[in-house]
Order: structure tokens, then sequence, then C-alpha cells
């Protein structure tokens, strides 16, 4: 089936950069396959995160396929949208489906988005990493690539007021890819973290140092901004996760006590 929508938003995307004046700077495009499938593991530290880790991958005329959880796919208008794209649906209860989904897409010859912190990154350095990444890069017998990109958090993020405002800057760094065999995930995973870890920190170092005044709060704790630590940002994640299952549960109770 032909890319209708994808060509479309990203056209709409890049008007909006344009217009809005943001400076995007992206380095290492070449390390993304020209063809043939692949894994791109992204960092998540905004709500626009598909829209910059897809771009290495348009650069070299491809479009990416994200994993996203499932719930997105259910709504009533992003669940068209999300399967136009041909992203990939994520089961949380039922995860080696959904790797195994991701795993055939790369077979195919696709270039699949992995987000392998899961959720949000408060502290806007890169968390712990799952091994999914790993898994389906070893089982699909493709090359992992990580992407990491620093700056669209400023826009839209987590615990802070959307900005529109223009003239932001952007910076999307693309590694040297990995060749995961799937012997040791863990070692494996760790590797990407550490490649992760070092593309962010060029990305933070090379961030223009009049967009990132001491005590900001897009800039993480160690590099003098105001960020939540790792171990803060965790805590956050952990209260975070336990409100929803308690409205999650009230909800439940509430639909029970209707039937009854």
């Amino acid at each position: 089936m032909a890319d209708i929508t994808y060509p479309i938003i990203i056209a709409a995307a890049k008007t909006w950069f344009r217009v809005s004046d943001f400076d995007i700077r992206m380095t290492g495009t070449e390390h993304i396959p020209s063809d043939g499938g692949a894994v791109i593991a992204c960092n998540h530290n905004s709500y626009l995160d598909f829209m910059l880790a897809g771009y290495p991958g348009e650069r070299q005329k491809r479009y990416t396929r994200f994993m996203a959880k499932r719930e997105v796919f259910d709504h009533a208008v992003g669940g068209p949208l999300m399967r136009s794209f041909k992203h990939i649906s994520v089961d949380r209860s039922s995860g080696a489906a959904a790797l195994e989904a991701a795993a055939d897409a790369c077979r195919r010859g696709e270039l699949v988005g992995v987000y392998p912190e899961a959720t949000i990154s408060r502290s806007f350095l890169i968390k712990e990493l799952k091994t999914g990444a790993v898994r389906i890069a070893a089982a699909a017998g493709v090359p992992l690539v990580p992407v990491v990109h620093f700056g669209a958090h400023r826009i839209q993020t987590k615990d802070h007021p959307r900005d529109l405002s223009r003239h932001k800057t952007i910076i999307i760094k693309t590694g040297e890819a990995l060749h995961p065999t799937g012997d040791d995930p863990l070692t494996e995973t760790a590797e990407l973290h550490r490649r992760m870890s070092e593309l962010l920190d060029q990305c933070i170092q090379e961030y223009p140092a009049e967009e990132k005044p001491p005590g900001a709060w897009w800039l993480p704790e160690s590099y003098g901004g105001s960020a939540p630590t790792l171990e803060e940002a965790h805590r956050l994640d952990v209260e975070e996760k336990q409100r929803r299952a308690e409205r999650k549960a009230a909800r439940a109770a509430e639909k029970a006590a209707r039937k009854g």
C-alpha cells in the first residue's frame, strides 16, 4: 500500500519548522541504511519525538515505522492515522507479539523506530533502557542505529506548558550502527545506552550557549539546569504510574457499581 498521509504530515512539519524559524542541526544521517531493514533506537524526551527521530530516515528518502502503545491505535482519530503511517501497535500485556511484529517489519525491509526508554525522560537524560530494541534487531538480523535529539522538549513535554514560540534550536545526531547478536541482550543494551548517552552529551555541548542559561528547566541537572535528576525523575514516574493505576481501579469499581 502506498504511503499517502506520511508525506503530507512530513511536508506540514517542515513548513511549521520553517515558519517557526527552528534551527534544526542534523548530523550522521549517512548511518541510516539507504535500503533494507533496521531498528532506529530513539531517545524520548518530548511529545514530538516521532517528528525528530524520523527526520534522519526521511533525509535518506525513507519512512520510519514507529512502535507505539495500543491505546493510541484504539483512539477514534489517532488509530486510523497511526495505521496509515504503518506504525506498529504495542500491547504491553503481550510484549513478545509486539517484538515479533517489529522484527517482521524489519525483515520486510522497513525502518522500525523504537523508544527503548519506554516513557518520556523527565530528567532529559537517557533513562534505563529496555532490551526490546536489541532483541528486535538480533531476531531480524538487521543493524541497530541510535538517533538522539535535544531541543524539541522545549516545545512540548511532560510537566510543562506547551511553548510554540519561535527561534528554537533542535539538534539531531545519528550514531554508527550496532549489530546485536542477541547472545547477551543486557550487555548489548548497556552498549546502546552508552552510545545514546554519548550522542546526547554531544547534542547538549553543541547547543547554543544563549539557549541554555543556568537553571533552565529544559537542561539536565548535571549540565547546570533545573530538570529533575534521574533518581528524582524515576520517583515521579513511579508516582504517576501509581496514580494511573488508582484511577483505572476507581473507573472499574464505578463501572461495576453501575452494573450492580
